[in-house]
């Protein structure tokens, strides 16, 4: 098995021909000339340099496209399986439609438990999920307020590539951010909102150092006339609690630094894209409720990079699999690294009961690990009157 993953990876550095064998999209989906980008015919790539200084206010960022030995190869194809789908019993059903009227205020519980069963119907909602751990990397200029200390970490690019910089994976499947300063890029200026004295002024007095006048809200004017409240000052005799009486807060920009360090940062940032897919045989069930329950998981593939799911017995499954693994590689494949994939497939438990009542024929749904019932004609209801 090493070997054979040794003479694949050894493919996928032959060139275009063997990039497009492997990635490019089967039913059109997908960017695979981008892919093949990676891999073409000439090994050197530009992996970025610095742009221009920004000045305050703005900011300036500079794409780091992942180099071919970055991208992940495929792990082992998983073993077919026979799927073994869960159902619900009468007696689940009836006690979930019991616990849904006793949570309603004007829903009797006799339908509940006088109910005569005449179907019971399986309807399978499944809800296909893929997870595409990516790590991505990117020169951004960035300001903050200037401490005098020397920031770190600090990473001198000189002699080394951004994506040989060593920089720690943290837990798979969390969004996370790191931030590396680039030596000999830092330059400390003056705040030029506070003209670098660290402060401005107060908003809550406006530099008077009292509180506003409760009674004319500060103006000194109150029903056509000057406030007698405070003599037409407009503040009043306390000290101001914004600024502590001293007329001026800490400039936001520098936090009362009065200098700016900045500098260019090779950021480093870990997504998990999340694809989300649930099929359902009933389209007057609202799809939206599944989103309100868990299931149960009947299908769990963690690898580096996954293979589609192929014999699931939901045919739909199998084609939005295939599709969903294609698209995430060929848009994350050329603009980040994929570190890890993971690919589950949940049974939500959706069944419709047909039931009758007192000659009434009725229907409802129980769905989610849950159990609970989503029904339209409940048989007997009541008008409460809340006084």
């Amino acid at each position: 098995m090493t070997a054979q993953r040794a003479k694949r990876k050894t493919q996928h550095l032959r060139g275009d021909s063997a990039c497009k064998a492997l990635l490019m999209p089967k039913n059109g989906l997908g960017n695979g000339p981008a892919i093949c980008a990676l891999f073409g015919e000439s090994s050197h790539q530009n992996f970025g340099t610095f742009s221009t200084m920004p000045t305050q206010g703005t900011s300036g960022s500079e794409y780091l496209p992942p180099p071919p030995f970055a991208v992940s190869d495929h792990g082992d194809q998983p073993v077919q399986r026979i799927w073994n789908i869960p159902t619900i019993s009468e007696g689940e059903a009836q006690e979930a439609l019991r616990e849904y009227a006793s949570g309603k205020c004007c829903y009797s519980s006799d339908p509940a438990k006088e109910m005569v069963f005449k179907d019971l119907q399986a309807l399978n909602a499944y809800r296909y999920r893929l997870e595409t751990f990516t790590e991505s990397r990117s020169f951004e200029w960035k300001t903050k307020p200037s401490t005098g200390k020397i920031e770190g970490p600090c990473v001198d690019t000189t002699f080394v590539l951004p994506w040989n910089v060593p920089v720690a994976v943290p837990k798979m499947f969390e969004n996370n951010t790191k931030e590396i300063m680039m030596a000999n890029t830092s330059l400390v200026k003056e705040c030029l909102v506070c003209m670098a004295s660290g402060k401005k002024l107060c908003k809550q007095c406006d530099g008077s150092t009292k509180e506003p006048c409760r009674w004319c809200k500060g103006k000194g004017l109150f029903a056509g006339g000057t406030c007698s409240q405070c003599s037409g000052t407009g503040s009043d005799a306390t000290p101001c609690q914004a600024c502590s009486g001293q007329g001026t807060v800490n400039c936001d920009d520098c936090d009362g630094q009065g200098r700016l360090l900045t500098y260019n940062a090779l950021v480093v940032k870990w997504e998990n894209n999340i694809f989300d897919y649930v099929a359902h045989q009933r389209n007057d069930f609202p799809a939206e409720l599944f989103k309100a329950v868990t299931g149960q998981k009947l299908f769990v593939d963690e690898q580096d990079m996954v293979y589609p799911v192929t014999n699931f017995p939901d045919s739909s499954i199998n084609d939005t699999s295939r599709n969903a693994v294609e698209r995430h590689r060929a848009q994350f494949a050329s603009t980040s690294r994929i570190l890890r994939q993971r690919q589950t497939i949940e049974h939500i438990p959706l069944t419709r009961v047909e039931y009758g009542w007192h000659s009434k024929s009725c229907s409802f749904y129980v769905y989610g690990n849950e159990r609970k019932v989503h029904t339209k004609d409940y048989p007997k209801t009541c008008c409460c009157i809340i006084i």
